[in-house]
């Protein structure tokens, strides 16, 4: 089963998410945004068991989950998103998955 990496625990109702797998919070609470080193040394240690299949959820600072998708990113080539989708008519969102996949030294040598 897929894990979803939730970047800060704050008081947003993230169960929606359990549909994608199992949910891992990374951080929770207060952070300081100009702690960028202990964030990344906290998100590799959370982010070492992922997997390709995995999901990282944005949440929090901006700086957090930049720091937590660029781990991802470079740990799998690939990066997949969940992102809150509100409903337009008032009523509960939901999550919406979205996926990138790096093949950036693929595309460098096709253009040479």
């Amino acid at each position: 089963m897929p894990k979803v990496y939730i970047v800060n625990r704050g008081a947003h109702d993230h169960s929606d998410a359990e549909r994608f797998g199992e949910l891992i919070y990374m951080s929770e609470g207060s952070i300081n945004r100009y702690n960028t080193n202990t964030m990344y040394r906290e998100f590799v240690k959370k982010l070492k068991d992922s997997s390709p299949d995995d999901y990282i959820l944005p949440t929090g600072l901006t700086i957090m989950s930049n720091i937590a998708c660029c781990i991802f990113a470079i740990m799998h080539r690939k990066l997949n998103l969940l992102i809150y989708k509100a409903c337009p008519k008032g009523g509960p969102g939901r999550y919406v998955q979205r996926s990138m996949i790096f093949n950036l030294k693929e595309r460098k040598e096709k253009k040479e």
